[in-house]
């Protein structure tokens, strides 16, 4: 196994850490939570890096790579819906999801017509805004653990308490409302792969 498919693999071990991290609410795991995410998401930059500049690019990194984007990012929308304080509703994460679901599906159509559909601009801008959305929440999270377990919340002003509150429901509601867009683009960019007999 090369490199390239090293951090790939990193990054889906990962997943599990950074779930556990995220269910326990307190400073310390707050900070494990958001450092185990970048972490991960540094692993999503360089393995194709590595293996389009080594020509390390193999089958099981072309399955994996995006698998393994897709298990990070929906772990930890998924577990934000079960957080009252983020105020995200339940919905916003179903068409996320519904729209991987989507995407991924016309990708084997293609692949089992021959047909290789490269990543575009957009499919990797919106990885990018998801992944930037996430690490923003646990940023907030990681606030909010510190302001109540060292007890300083009281002396915090109203608008900043008010920015913590409705910035991760702002920021998901952008996130959503660009990733079902994208993914309208891409069926409708390929929609002759699902009228072909």
């Amino acid at each position: 196994m090369n490199l390239a498919n090293k951090l790939t693999l990193l990054r889906i071990i990962l997943v599990p850490f950074f779930v556990v991290s995220l269910a326990c609410d307190n400073v310390y795991t707050r900070y494990l939570s958001l450092l185990v995410f970048v972490i991960a998401s540094i692993t999503d930059i360089y393995d194709g890096k590595i293996a389009r500049r080594y020509g390390l690019e193999s089958t099981f990194g072309k399955f994996a790579d995006p698998l393994a984007d897709k298990i990070l990012v929906t772990s930890a929308f998924i577990y934000f819906v079960t957080m009252p304080a983020l105020h995200i509703p339940a919905w916003m994460v179903v068409l996320i999801i519904a729209r991987e679901f989507v995407v991924t599906g016309l990708r084997l159509v293609a692949m089992s017509k021959g047909v290789v559909i490269p990543a575009s601009l957009k499919g990797k801008l919106k990885t990018t805004f998801q992944i930037t959305t996430i690490i923003i929440i646990l940023f907030i999270l990681l606030i909010k653990a510190y302001l109540r377990d060292f007890s300083i919340i009281i002396h915090t002003p109203l608008s900043f308490n008010l920015v913590l509150e409705y910035t991760p429901l702002i920021l998901m509601s952008i996130t959503t409302l660009f990733t079902v867009i994208t993914g309208i683009w891409f069926t409708i960019l390929h929609k002759k792969l699902l009228m072909e007999h």
